[in-house]
């Protein structure tokens, strides 16, 4: 059965019980034509030097400013932005705390681009080594090679002196053992049918929604018994129903027009071992030209592999288009991969960040946000250290798969942690 645009906008079933969504589709070529020079400084034209990057970095600007203002290197810059997220433990889409794969493993991804001496290099499914960002910059400078992965880049880090050490903090594990056994009914995890918490699978018979709230109840207890903090429950039920994607980019230019990118991440939350997404691929999820510009991206990884989007963001700028237009085309290219078909649209999302070697910059994103009044944001630091709102493609804003329903009252207490 296919929709018009109007068709899902009145009657998308998914629509009406995902929480937030917006259902509105604005065509792709509506959204281009808003202006072909994209965002730049305050002042109207370009500035130099600039940073910006995926606005969970937004606390590390300020200090990688000052140290490539006081002429600092672009990739250094870059790496004091991206370490930041790497070492927090609560940010569980980066470095240490990340959310592991299936096993219980956190794995790491990175690349880099140095634009003065045209180098990369890259790690992937990297495990027990935290700054893999320090790692890919360790590949480039140390080795004939673009890329390592697995066990071989955990013991070239280690050579290099990188310590290791466990990655999974206590509430990623937690987080971890929750998903476990929310699928108890399909693996050996408990709780089994003898624990006094165990619950026959919901049936058919009943609406959606109350099926959707007392999983969302049942987890909210599993959660209490594993000892997660009340004020987090609900959000790490939210990241065991919809595995989060969790990535860091940073693209940064100094005043003699010198260039870097970086990019680094754990990837899918719950993933399969060895998954690499977008943000270890060249030419994907980070792509630096010296002599055009510099992209990156956060998103849906495998998606982005298909159109290599950073690459062809930089190539569209090397042929003519603004920051803004060269980013627009690749969503695009996303779009047309499925035909234009926003039943599947509407279960992804990306976001781009884009920096022109003049100092012109923009940050495009599939869907406006991931519900009303979250907007995708990045950070630029231009002299003046600032949150923007990315330009969206398509009106509206994604949803999770499954779609998330709408929070009952009395378990919202806490919905200001759904992030």
């Amino acid at each position: 059965m296919t929709f018009s645009r109007r068709d899902f906008v009145k009657t998308s079933v998914l629509g009406a019980v995902a929480a937030g969504v917006g259902a509105k589709v604005a065509m792709p070529e509506a959204q281009a034509e808003k202006g072909s020079q994209g965002p730049v400084s305050p002042s109207g034209s370009p500035k130099r030097p600039i940073i910006i990057c995926a606005n969970n970095g937004y606390n590390y600007v300020e200090a990688a400013y000052t140290f490539l203002k006081g002429g600092g290197d672009t990739l250094e810059a870059g790496i004091r932005v991206v370490k930041g997220p790497e070492d927090d433990p609560n940010d569980d889409s980066v470095g240490l705390g990340g959310l592991p794969n299936e096993e219980g493993v956190v794995e790491l991804d990175a690349c880099c681009m140095h634009g003065p001496t045209r180098r990369a290099g890259s790690v992937g499914a990297v495990r027990n080594i935290k700054n893999v960002s320090m790692v890919c910059r360790a590949v480039m400078e140390h080795t004939g090679h673009v890329m390592l992965v697995g066990e071989g880049a955990e013991r070239f880090a280690v050579d290099m002196g990188f310590p290791r050490e466990n990655l999974l903090t206590d509430r990623s594990r937690k987080i971890w053992m929750l998903w476990k056994q929310f699928n108890s009914d399909r693996d050996w995890w408990g709780p089994g049918i003898a624990d006094p918490h165990w619950r026959p699978p919901a049936t058919e018979t009943k609406p959606q929604a109350e099926v959707w709230r007392d999983r969302i109840q049942q987890l909210q207890e599993r959660a209490a018994d594993l000892g997660i903090e009340p004020e987090f429950r609900l959000a790490a039920v939210r990241r065991v129903l919809f595995p989060p994607t969790g990535t860091i980019h940073c693209s940064v230019l100094n005043e003699k027009g010198e260039m870097s990118g970086i990019t680094t991440t754990s990837g899918l939350a719950f993933k399969l071992p060895g998954r690499c997404g977008d943000s270890p691929i060249i030419g994907a999820g980070c792509y630096t030209d010296q002599d055009i510009g510099s992209a990156g991206a956060t998103g849906a990884g495998e998606e982005n592999i298909k159109v290599a989007g950073a690459h062809t963001i930089v190539e569209n700028m090397r042929h003519g288009m603004s920051p803004l237009e060269a980013g627009m085309d690749a969503l695009k290219r996303i779009v047309r991969n499925y035909n234009g078909d926003m039943n599947k649209l509407r279960f992804m999302d990306m976001t781009y960040y884009i920096l022109r070697k003049d100092g012109a910059y923009a940050s495009v994103c599939l869907w406006e946000g991931y519900s009303a009044g979250h907007p995708h944001k990045f950070a630029v630091h231009d002299g003046t250290l600032r949150a923007e709102v990315a330009t969206p493609l398509l009106k509206g804003y994604s949803q999770e798969w499954p779609p998330f329903p709408p929070i009952p009252e009395d378990l919202k207490k806490d919905s200001e942690y759904l992030k």
